[in-house]
């Protein structure tokens, strides 16, 4: 299986918590940027003939704050320049602030068969505290035209005077509204941006409030027929999302545009985090490429572990085997010993029990090195 991301840059009003490579100020160039995206489809294209493709991604930034001509014509360049299989899943990421019934309709145009949107919280005061532009009355709206449509909605644990209740009430309007899948991750108050200093004045719920407050919105979603197939993502039976599966089962996947990473030939690739520095590269006929290694052996052994026991799949012997012709217990013999009683087996499998998953980062940790 392999995916193909693209990385749309551009946002409205950057939220205070965002640590992803995004500009709020730039998008007197997105029609620059997007030819530029064109040109690296069609590179990429080249290079990797031959390659069928499974799922498509446009993430951000805010996809859905461009023209959505632009989303139309890389959908175009992508079908032209890449062999997609029959059936590709195609995901747009949008804000509820920017969206319209003309935009959606022409991705629906455009091939786009799943929308992310990002709800956060059905509390309006903690939207205007995470810097969001949107409403909860705005979100109900998007999801309204989306009715019928394969769309997954984001929630945020550990925001700022985050109650029990509110995670209720998020869920309740999430599910409601008719989202097949809902990711439910925590706040990661990063280092730079406006909320780490909410972070380091004690102003955000600490590690054990939030929890709490996962396992109280687990057993929420499950009561609703949501499914945890990965620990921070939840789906109703057979609406998975396919790209990050694609990512947590060590598959192949391509990156276009500023900041975006690629997986192939054994090999990552990182391209420039600096806008202008990406468009010239593209124009003078260059990849944006400032990172290129292969991947050893030994980080592929613990990719496959590590990226295994972050879902409910777990690590498959039988498959790590063939992949690597050993027995993984065997190759990580002191860490799996150490984690042992986290574990649960079952047959070939073996995966984080079920209530370890929330902290699977601790447990992942003793596999370093």
């Amino acid at each position: 299986m392999a995916g193909i991301y693209l990385h749309i840059p551009f946002c409205k009003q950057k939220c205070r918590y965002c640590d992803f490579v995004s500009f709020c100020n730039r998008t007197d160039v997105a029609e620059a940027y997007m030819a530029c995206l064109l040109k690296e489809i069609e590179m990429r294209g080249k290079e990797l003939a031959g390659k069928t493709f499974e799922t498509v991604y446009f993430g951000g930034g805010t996809p859905s704050v461009i023209d959505p001509k632009y989303i139309y014509a890389a959908m175009r360049q992508i079908k032209k320049c890449f062999a997609l299989s029959a059936r590709p899943e195609i995901t747009i990421e949008m804000n509820p602030g920017t969206v319209s019934e003309q935009k959606i309709a022409l991705y629906k145009r455009a091939g786009i068969n799943r929308f992310s949107i990002g709800l956060q919280t059905a509390i309006d005061a903690q939207l205007e505290d995470l810097g969001r532009i949107h409403t909860v009355r705005e979100y109900l709206y998007c999801t309204s035209l989306l009715r019928g449509e394969n769309f997954s909605a984001d929630v945020m644990l550990g925001i700022r005077g985050q109650t029990k209740e509110d995670v209720k009430k998020t869920i309740e309007i999430a599910a409601g509204s008719g989202a097949k899948h809902i990711s439910m991750y925590a706040l990661q108050p990063e280092d730079g941006t406006p909320i780490y200093t909410d972070y380091l004045n004690g102003e955000l719920p600490d590690g054990d409030e939030v929890a709490s407050l996962y396992d109280y919105g687990r057993e929420l979603l499950a009561e609703k027929g949501f499914y945890r197939y990965e620990v921070s993502n939840f789906c109703k039976k057979g609406y998975e999302s396919r790209h990050n599966l694609n990512y947590w089962k060590r598959g192949e996947y391509v990156g276009l545009g500023v900041a975006a990473s690629s997986f192939f030939s054994g090999r990552r690739l990182l391209n420039t985090t600096d806008l202008d520095e990406y468009m010239k590269c593209i124009l003078s006929g260059f990849y944006p490429v400032i990172d290129n290694e292969e991947v050893s052996d030994r980080d592929a052994r613990f990719e496959f572990v590590m990226l295994g026991l972050r879902t409910v799949y777990g690590v498959n012997a039988g498959e790590y085997r063939k992949a690597f012709g050993s027995d993984w217990k065997q190759d990580f013999s002191a860490a799996y010993g150490r984690t042992r009683k986290y574990l649960q087996e079952e047959g070939d499998v073996t995966r984080i029990k079920d209530e370890y998953l929330f902290v699977q980062n601790q447990i992942l940790s003793e596999y370093v090195n």
